[in-house]
């Protein structure tokens, strides 16, 4: 493989390279391995990791404490509730089931809304929404090509306009000028929420600065397995970041991504091959870095920690789903990795089946690329092809 990458296709463009045998436990081929390259989604593997030892078996979806009359509420980061993937409701039969007085409380939240380096003009794009203790409908409004609105709450705040941005900076303020569906993020509250909460459950909710000092309970949602898929097969930033959040009440009642990013660090991911800088859940952040050595040790240990085929059933499948459908066709899937792109960015790091029966773990990053992603694919296909017929 030495004569590919040092092609004239390379020359420009930071490329780099890791390929290892999970079970002979050796190192197969190494281009620039321990160099440093922006993740963009392939942080998502890391998300994945620190969601299956920092999460039980089933999502949080509710903090809460019942008290006489009355049923004290918290937030736990659960992004499920209403989402337009999930439209989970177990919270809100819930909370119309359990008590006729409900208080809604504050959670610690020791976090920004954004993520460190992400871009200022995503604010109104679908990928990009806040990041909340208590999420509802995805914390997106969705507007549909017969000008529906889901929730219905924000019908009266869509303007049939066109405009730069499809809603205001500082304001729900929305503008819809078209005949395709979008998905743009509402700005969040407290008290948003809680009118939003009310309208579902057909009940007044009132405030609550803090949870009464007694034990607190959980309501558990769905499989976590379920919410770690979806995150991987369409790469979707708003899970990505939200586990994180909710990662971080195993070990503190704060909810904050920064101390699940510190907690992994000094402990199940103490000892990666070079020290990352890891600031988000989902990679949208430009400041993140990391080698390919860094997901090959983390793919690794989700090889040996992990049954093999609920492994692989978490990763996209070239040519059968999620962001790998339709790429890297081939007559028999061989892929099971984890796409990584924005602009002058695209990495793939996963598992290959080569024709021989082995699994081998790989990582491929590429940084600060001119050409065209359709041309930077063909490349990478003509090397995973050369290891899936070869080792």
């Amino acid at each position: 493989m030495d004569n590919h990458f040092e092609s004239e296709f390379y020359l420009n463009h930071w490329t780099g390279f890791y390929l290892y045998d999970p079970i002979e436990k050796k190192e197969l081929y190494n281009y620039n391995g321990n160099k440093y390259f922006i993740p963009a989604s392939n942080v998502k593997i890391l998300t994945l990791y620190t969601g299956l030892k920092m999460i039980q078996d089933s999502i949080p979806s509710l903090r809460y404490i019942s008290r006489n009359d009355t049923l004290y509420i918290s937030g736990t980061g659960d992004p499920t509730l209403l989402e337009s993937y999930f439209k989970e409701c177990k919270v809100l039969n819930f909370l119309k089931e359990k008590a006729e007085k409900i208080a809604f409380c504050s959670a610690d939240f020791d976090d920004h809304l954004y993520g460190p380096g992400w871009a200022w003009e995503d604010y109104s794009e679908y990928f990009s929404p806040e990041r909340t203790v208590f999420p509802i409908y995805g914390n997106t409004v969705t507007i549909n090509e017969n000008n529906s609105v889901y929730p219905n709450y924000f019908m009266n705040l869509v303007k049939k306009q066109k405009k730069e941005f499809p809603r205001e900076l500082r304001k729900n303020e929305f503008y819809y000028y078209n005949s395709k569906k979008i998905e743009v993020p509402f700005i969040t509250s407290d008290t948003l929420v809680k009118k939003l909460l009310e309208i579902e459950i057909e009940k007044p909710i009132f405030f609550c600065k803090k949870m009464p000092n007694e034990k607190i309970n959980f309501l558990y949602s769905i499989p976590s397995d379920s919410l770690y898929k979806r995150m991987m097969l369409v790469s979707d930033n708003f899970i990505a970041e939200q586990i994180l959040l909710m990662s971080s009440l195993s070990i503190t009642n704060m909810l904050s991504s920064k101390n699940s990013i510190n907690y992994m660090l000094s402990t199940y991911l103490n000892n990666l091959p070079q020290t990352p800088k890891w600031v988000d859940g989902s990679g949208l952040s430009r400041y993140n870095n990391f080698t390919p050595m860094d997901f090959v040790f983390v793919l690794d240990k989700l090889y040996n920690e992990l049954p093999y085929e609920r492994l692989i059933n978490l990763f996209p499948t070239n040519g059968i789903n999620g962001t790998l459908k339709n790429n890297f066709k081939s007559k028999n899937p061989y892929i099971f990795a984890k796409t990584g792109s924005m602009r002058g960015v695209y990495n793939l790091s996963g598992y290959l089946k080569t024709n021989s029966g082995k699994v081998l773990i790989f990582s491929f990053m590429n940084n600060n690329f001119q050409h065209s992603f359709k041309d930077l694919k063909n490349q990478i296909q003509k090397v995973l092809e050369y290891v899936r017929d070869h080792y």
